[in-house]
């Protein structure tokens, strides 16, 4: 199992509306590809991020269900036209659990 965390600097004052957005229209159509394994967002340090993990059978799984979800119409014409406008920056880092991780 691979584990992708990605986490996005949202613009100030816009953290709110990025939840809700995400909940509303993110969420329900990235599920069809991939699980959530957790969501969050700052409250010290850091401040305007959403940190979010996504469980991945393997880099080939990811690279096909991601490729898939960028043609979704639903991905394309619901959530990116307004949520990309209040990002400032993504990173993303593939992570693989430890052979004594609780998640494996």
């Amino acid at each position: 199992m691979f584990y992708e965390m990605r986490t996005y600097t949202i613009q100030i004052g816009k953290m709110k509306e990025y939840l809700q957005h995400f909940e509303a229209e993110g969420l329900p159509v990235i599920s069809r590809y991939t699980r959530l394994v957790g969501w969050w967002y700052t409250e010290i340090g850091e401040l305007n991020q959403v940190v979010h993990i996504w469980a991945y059978e393997s880099l080939d799984d990811r690279i096909k269900k991601r490729a898939a979800l960028y043609e979704d119409q639903d991905w394309l014409t619901r959530f990116v036209p307004k949520a990309f406008p209040m990002l400032i920056k993504q990173e993303s880092k593939l992570l693989m659990p430890a052979a004594f991780s609780p998640i494996l």
